[in-house]
């Protein structure tokens, strides 16, 4: 099997020696992403518009690999405080209606650049690499 390093525009660059995703096969592993908008560097206000971007992050990097929200099998949320996990837990449930992936959410003591979440997925290709 191949694998295909992942790259997009549309969600915020790798800040780190790592890529945005990772193809092998027909799996997509995408790296955790942060809230970060790709077009300011910035972090929206609030734990709801910090889940909101992370995911759009996140859908623009599987999409970049022929994966989407739909395909994925596996996600691990990190929080900053898990009194949040009500706020998070609502706008997942937006992205992933019906029959969600598998989960894991963990509270963590600190995130890159002070985030207060950061999402990462495991998803099934069905389309092409897009770069």
């Amino acid at each position: 099997m191949t694998k295909t390093i992942i790259a997009t525009a549309a969600a915020a660059p790798a800040v780190g020696p790592y890529s945005q995703a990772t193809r092998l096969g027909d799996f997509v592993f995408a790296s955790g992403q942060l809230p970060i908008d790709p077009a300011t560097g910035a972090f929206p206000d609030g734990v709801e518009a910090q889940t909101r971007r992370s995911l759009t992050n996140l859908a623009a990097v599987l999409e970049a690999g022929g994966a989407s929200l739909a395909t994925v099998v596996k996600t691990t949320v990190f929080l900053k405080d898990m009194q949040d996990f009500a706020v998070m837990n609502a706008v997942y449930a937006e992205h992933f209606p019906g029959e969600a992936p598998a989960r894991s959410t963990v509270e963590v003591a600190r995130l890159p650049r002070d985030a207060l979440v950061e999402i990462e997925a495991i998803a099934h290709a069905i389309g092409e690499v897009v770069q």
